[in-house]
C-alpha cells in the first residue's frame, strides 16, 4: 500500500507525509523543492522506516501528470491513498494580478487535481479499495472577491469531491472532503493574505487540520471542516443573503 501526496514539501503537506509514515505506509512525495522533499524523504525513512519517492515537479505545467504516472509506472508502484493536498491563492484585484498567476491557480487547484484523482482512481475501483482526500476549504462555499480565482477554484474542488464521494458508494473507494478556513502554514505568505482580516481572526494549526483531515480520510468521510467558528460560518454562508454574504467576505479579504 503507498501513499501519494501533492503539496508535500511544507506545511499539510509535511504533516500528511508524517501521519502516514507514523503509520508504516510508503509514501510518494511530489512538490516543486527538490531541497524540502530529499530533507522530508531522510527524516521519515530514519524516523519510521518506510519507503519514500520523491518527485521533483510543477504540476501546473501541461504534462505534468503524465510524468508522475510513468514513474508510478516505472516502478511498479500502485496507490492507495491519494492526497491531492496542493494548491495556490493570489489576493488583490483579479485585472491586477497576471494572467499567468490566475490560470496558474487553476491549473494546480483543479485540472491537476481532477487529472491525478481520474487516472488514479480505476486502479482503486479493480481492487475494491482506495482513499482520496482533496483539500478544498470553507473559501469555496462562498464568492470571494479579492481572491476570485482560488475561491471559485475551491468552490469546484468542494463540489467535485462530494459529488465523487457519492458516485463512488459500494465501490470499496471514498473521497473526502477537507475543507479548513485560515490555517497556519506557507500558504499566508504566498497568497498576500497575512495581514488579512479572516486570516488574524482564526488560523488554526496545520498539525490539527491535517490530523483531523487524515482521520476522516481513513474513515470514508464525506465531508470534514475544521474548527467550530469555520463550521458555524459555512452554515451561516449557505442561510444568508447571497449579497450579503458578498460584502463580508469582501472586508475580511481586505488587508488592514
Amino acid at each position: 500500500m503507498t501513499a501519494l501526496i501533492t503539496g508535500a514539501s511544507a506545511g499539510l503537506g509535511v504533516q500528511f507525509a508524517r501521519l502516514f509514515a507514523k503509520d508504516k505506509i510508503p509514501l510518494v512525495l511530489i512538490a516543486r523543492r527538490e531541497d524540502r522533499l530529499q530533507k522530508l524523504k531522510g527524516e521519515l525513512e530514519k524516523d519510521f522506516g518506510v519507503r519514500v519517492d520523491v518527485i521533483a515537479l510543477d504540476l501546473t505545467l501541461p504534462d505534468s501528470v503524465s510524468f508522475v504516472m510513468e514513474f508510478l509506472k516505472r516502478r511498479q508502484i500502485e496507490i492507495d491513498y491519494l492526497v491531492n493536498n496542493a494548491g495556490f491563492g493570489q489576493s488583490g484585484d483579479f485585472s491586477d494580478i497576471t494572467l499567468k498567476m490566475n490560470l496558474g491557480q487553476i491549473d494546480l487547484n483543479v485540472r491537476a487535481l481532477t487529472e491525478l484523482t481520474h487516472r488514479l482512481l480505476p486502479p482503486m475501483i479493480r481492487k475494491r479499495s482506495g482513499r482520496i482526500l482533496n483539500l478544498g476549504s470553507t473559501a469555496g462555499d462562498q464568492p470571494g472577491p479579492f481572491m476570485t480565482v482560488y475561491y471559485a477554484s475551491k468552490a469546484y474542488v468542494n463540489s467535485f469531491s462530494e459529488a465523487l464521494h457519492y458516485e463512488l458508494k459500494g465501490t470499496g473507494v471514498t473521497v473526502t472532503l477537507s475543507c479548513p478556513g485560515p490555517t497556519l502554514t506557507e500558504f499566508a505568505k504566498v497568497s498576500n493574505v497575512e495581514n488579512m482580516k479572516l486570516f488574524e481572526m482564526n488560523a488554526m494549526a496545520s498539525g490539527i487540520v491535517a490530523r483531523q483531515a487524515y482521520q476522516a480520510m481513513m474513515k470514508g468521510t464525506r465531508r470534514i471542516t475544521h474548527g467550530s467558528r469555520n463550521k458555524i460560518a459555512s452554515q451561516l454562508s449557505r442561510l444568508s443573503p447571497r449579497s450579503m454574504v458578498i460584502r463580508i467576505v469582501a472586508r475580511l479579504n481586505s488587508s488592514k
